[in-house]
């Protein structure tokens, strides 16, 4: 239990410390209850962390309170929210994740001369692969890409010099890949998704049914599958015309660091190919994205690198509300 409690402990001061009080206080609480404890140690490794467990709880009623109100109900509940980790998976989809990649989505077509193919990696729902039917203001500046309603406006502050767009490119492909997708319009999928929002981000929470409503529309293709096993094939099917963007935020700190070190291969090798520009953006936790890359600054508690074709270009906040260029 001495690795459970730690990995609690650690989300609690560096991950939801200034983000949820309520995750902050649950699971600093749980890393030092054995019986707790014990119950998390019974899943299988890959299944305990703190967001999948959690979020399994509030989906099935887990109100937020007092960590001892909160406790009985995970007790009296247990196997019914164990049925629901061992079902689904950490999927966060955060739109406003946009914000920091739409700088690189922009230079790219930019320098390229071309209209985007975007592949999402770990896709969720695929609600990041609409980065053009969103909103952007950065800092206090203009609204860039007016979407016509104001719960598709992604706020992002800046410091650096980032090189803020003009405009939204043109997207003329979008897929994705993930091992278990989710439909922005099935309301089970959606429930998942709202569940995986913590306490407090009520924001967050109005973003992801707008949003929703807004790929439900029109969802992008996404392919149920494990990453190495489908990326070739999505690169090669995008169009020629296109400046493929490969990218993903979030998702290698599930994946296991042999097959992340497969991934960085996979898409490096295309990276490098002359004549089809093919351009790979990563977005994670500090120490996710495996060698050989440029060295990551410093880490910053609760901060994400940006990295475009292995070299680290800016900090970002984890849900996309902050991008510190370097």
């Amino acid at each position: 239990m001495a690795a459970t409690a730690q990995r609690y402990a650690r989300f609690a001061e560096f991950e939801a410390r200034g983000s949820s009080p309520v995750y902050e206080q649950w699971t600093a609480a749980i890393s030092a209850d054995p019986e707790v404890l014990e119950l998390i140690d019974g899943l299988p490794e890959a299944k305990r962390q703190p967001n999948l467990v959690l979020a399994a709880a509030r989906s099935r009623g887990a109100a937020a309170g007092p960590y001892a109100q909160f406790r009985s109900f995970l007790q009296e509940h247990w196997e019914d929210i164990r049925s629901v980790i061992l079902r689904r998976s950490t999927q966060t989809n955060e739109p406003r994740r946009c914000a920091v990649l739409l700088p690189l989505f922009a230079e790219i077509a930019r320098t390229e001369g071309r209209p985007l193919a975007l592949i999402e990696v770990g896709a969720s729902a695929g609600l990041c692969l609409y980065p053009d039917r969103y909103g952007y203001r950065y800092d206090d500046g203009d609204l860039l890409n007016d979407p016509g309603r104001p719960d598709l406006v992604l706020d992002c502050t800046t410091t650096g010099n980032p090189p803020l767009p003009r405009a939204c490119p043109e997207i003329i492909h979008r897929t994705g890949v993930d091992l278990s997708p989710l439909d922005p319009a099935d309301p089970e999928d959606l429930a998942w998704l709202d569940a995986l929002i913590w306490p407090g981000m009520e924001d967050r929470r109005i973003l992801l049914k707008a949003a929703a409503e807004t790929a439900g529309q029109s969802p992008a293709r996404i392919v149920k599958g494990d990453l190495n096993a489908e990326i070739a094939g999505l690169i090669e099917a995008a169009p020629a015309e296109a400046a493929v963007v490969v990218f993903h935020t979030a998702v290698l700190a599930y994946v296991p660091k042999a097959d992340r070190e497969i991934f960085r291969e996979k898409v490096s090798s295309y990276v490098d190919i002359p004549g089809r520009p093919v351009h790979w953006i990563s977005n994670e936790g500090s120490g996710a994205l495996p060698g050989p890359v440029e060295p990551e600054p410093v880490a910053e508690p609760g901060l994400f690198v940006l990295h475009h074709n292995g070299r680290a270009v800016a900090r970002t906040g984890a849900h996309g509300q902050s991008l510190h260029w370097l």
